[in-house]
């Protein structure tokens, strides 16, 4: 069976981004230092943008970890506003929402039904981990189907902004399986689910 593994970047303080919602990159929430820029490239090629790849030297990157992703509508919107209608053209992409009622790619499957069940669904079919991208809604709601967390720990406080997940208070223990630890501060904290 696959596992869902939300891996997501973070301030220090369990932001994913600012309080409008806007893209933690373009904002300057969080930016990746030179250090820690290759590291990423060559462990998570897949979870790059497509419009980027041939630019940063990863067109023909092996998907190490995923071949699936799945976001909420707000996510998905960060790249629409952008002019970008599948920012993971080279990846299975699923998109969750009750509004939007055509899809603006036709690489972008929207799902409308419950979440938890397609989840099932997908980790049922072979082929490697699915990556859930954002946002803290979606998050929250599959909670429970989450096997894996990648924290991309940024040495960041925001003070306010959209959390890690937005839902309702449900403690649920996970174990620290990896560090990985950048010059710049940036941390790789990988939990599994107990």
């Amino acid at each position: 069976m696959r596992k869902l593994t939300y891996c997501v970047a973070a301030t220090i303080d369990g932001y994913i981004a600012a309080p409008d919602g806007s893209d933690p990159t373009s904002s300057g929430l969080m930016v990746p230092d030179a250090d820690y820029l290759p590291s990423l490239l060559a462990e998570f090629p897949e979870i790059i943008p497509t419009h980027v790849h041939e630019a940063l030297g990863i067109a023909d990157a092996e998907h190490k970890h995923f071949d699936t992703v799945v976001e909420g509508r707000n996510s998905y919107e960060l790249g629409l506003r952008a002019g970008i209608s599948n920012a993971y053209a080279h990846l299975r992409h699923y998109v969750f929402s009750r509004t939007l009622k055509e899809s603006p790619d036709p690489g972008v499957r929207l799902v409308a039904t419950d979440p938890i069940e397609k989840i099932r669904e997908l980790k049922a079919e072979a082929g490697k981990k699915i990556w859930l991208v954002g946002g803290a809604k979606l998050a929250a709601a599959l909670r429970p189907e989450i096997d894996e967390l990648i924290i991309k720990r940024y040495p960041v406080v925001a003070g306010a902004g959209i959390p890690l997940f937005d839902g309702e208070f449900a403690p649920q223990q996970y174990n620290l399986t990896n560090t990985q630890v950048f010059t710049s501060g940036i941390m790789h904290l990988t939990y599994t689910k107990r």
